[in-house]
């Protein structure tokens, strides 16, 4: 996967190939995780290990959000289909026929874009500048804000 690609630019700003889901690594140690867990047969002697520390109660709640960080593996790049299936941003963006939000002049005070603050603070916006700014191709060869 190469940095230069040009797919990997979600419609957002941000760069998929840094993304950890779409790298699948955290999907990677969630399933390992799971694995282990189960050689370890954990799921049926949890309770064993409560008595000590109550948090073992919650084993299958455990399990369960691992298993779900296995499915939230990205297969595919924002461009093409990738990332949350809700996303609004790219909705937007196709409605409005354009390749990103950078070629919107509302970008910077677009609520469609909040929900990225909470993981990625400002980074989307810096880089939406910057390749409105210079354009993808030296966005690609700069540095990227995750």
């Amino acid at each position: 996967m190469s940095k230069q690609d040009k797919n990997l630019v979600a419609y957002c700003g941000l760069h998929c190939g840094d993304c950890f889901f779409y790298k699948g690594e955290i999907a990677n140690l969630a399933r390992d995780l799971r694995k282990k867990l189960r050689e370890a047969k954990l799921n049926q002697n949890y309770m064993e290990f409560s008595k000590f520390s109550k948090e073992f109660q919650n084993y299958h709640q455990c399990y369960e959000v691992l298993g779900a960080m296995v499915k939230f593996r990205c297969k595919r790049a924002c461009r093409g289909g990738g990332g949350p299936p809700f996303c609004k941003i790219r909705k937007c963006c196709q409605k409005k026929n354009i390749q990103g939000c950078w070629q919107c002049d509302e970008f910077e005070t677009c609520k469609k874009l909040d929900f990225l603050k909470p993981t990625h603070g400002e980074a989307h916006i810096k880089n939406l500048i910057k390749i409105k700014e210079q354009g993808i191709s030296k966005f690609l060869e700069g540095k990227m804000h995750w």
